[in-house]
């Protein structure tokens, strides 16, 4: 296959993909899927509905029984499986780095297998270790075990991007480290996503980090079946069934804060304001805006781009933006 990087990433086709095991147990029964290059798309569902199991045929560390994945419109289930995995990045929830060798050994693991020199090998290397934070002179030569949990993963995102791969696979990637880590985590991935823009597939189980990381999510239930495949506003505003809305549970309004912007056209005048209010990024969520309001024991905020107040946003703001957002949805 020709694996040539794209700026975003190769568009990914699951037609109608199966797996039954020899035992007559079925992991995933069919499942067709269509993630647009460039997306982070994530899978979520209960404990074996076969997300794994999805995530791994995709680079065939689990062969389908049916069904195909296109990358860019080409098959891989009829690649070569070792050609095919040196060329699909793939970080795991326990990282998976080889204990005895360095941090720049094991980003270099790919790259020396396909065949690149010594030279290129160590210059991507650097690249990709301070790209995620870490300073080559003083991370490179560290040994696994010298490493936090949260530099370890972040090593494993160095090593899965090391051959520029088009598809990035993520399987429970930060499931190992704790709440606060984890967060941080969340929020380098999405840095790196303003400069490596790769179509990713995210296996999670939790809800918050799939709204927080995914372009689309997709809910599967038993054996793997599709119940909804929608952005997270979508989701949350509308779920498809009763398994949807059960899955997403009681929290959804809340968590509805977390994928809506504050609405600019909704501001009013500073005229009259006290001058403590707490100020917020014009960028931000409505969460945000709404915790700061608890977290100051205040009904409103001052919306800010830069240094530039652009007008007050109040409790009240919230919930019609809230409301509007549904009607659209609707």
């Amino acid at each position: 296959m020709d694996r040539t990087a794209k700026a975003d990433g190769a568009p990914i086709m699951l037609d109608r993909l199966g797996k039954t095991y020899p035992n007559n147990t079925t992991a995933v029964e069919e499942l067709s899927l269509e993630i647009a290059g460039g997306d982070v798309t994530v899978l979520i569902g209960p404990s074996g509905c076969g997300k794994s199991t999805v995530l791994r045929m995709v680079n065939r560390l689990i062969e389908p029984t049916r069904g195909r994945v296109l990358v860019d419109g080409e098959d891989v289930t009829r690649a070569d499986p070792v050609r095919l995995r040196r060329t699909i990045g793939y970080v795991i929830q326990n990282v998976g780095l080889f204990p005895h060798q360095t941090v720049r050994t094991n980003v270099g693991t790919v790259p020396r297998m396909l065949g690149w020199d010594k030279q290129r090998i160590a210059a991507r290397t650097d690249e990709l270790l301070e790209l995620v934070g870490l300073t080559p002179k003083q991370y490179a030569s560290r040994y696994p075990h010298e490493l936090s949990g949260g530099q370890r993963q972040r090593v494993g995102f160095a090593r899965a991007l090391a051959a520029d791969p088009v598809v990035l696979l993520m399987d429970e990637p930060f499931s190992a480290v704790d709440p606060i880590n984890r967060g941080r985590l969340q929020d380098e991935f999405l840095r790196l996503r303003q400069s490596v823009r790769k179509t990713t597939i995210v296996v999670t189980h939790d809800l918050q980090e799939a709204i927080k990381l995914g372009d689309k999510i997709a809910v599967l239930s038993d054996r793997g079946h599709l119940e909804q495949y929608a952005t997270p506003a979508e989701l949350l505003a509308n779920p498809a069934n009763a398994f949807v809305e059960q899955f997403i549970g009681e929290d959804r309004g809340l968590m509805r804060l977390s994928v809506t912007p504050i609405p600019r056209d909704r501001l009013h005048s500073l005229d009259g304001a006290p001058g403590d209010l707490p100020a917020v990024s014009a960028d931000a969520t409505l969460r945000v805006a709404f915790g700061a309001m608890l977290a100051a024991g205040v009904d409103a905020v001052v919306v800010r781009e830069g240094d530039q107040p652009l007008g007050l946003l109040s409790a009240a703001d919230v919930r019609v933006a809230l409301a509007e957002a549904d009607a659209v949805k609707r």
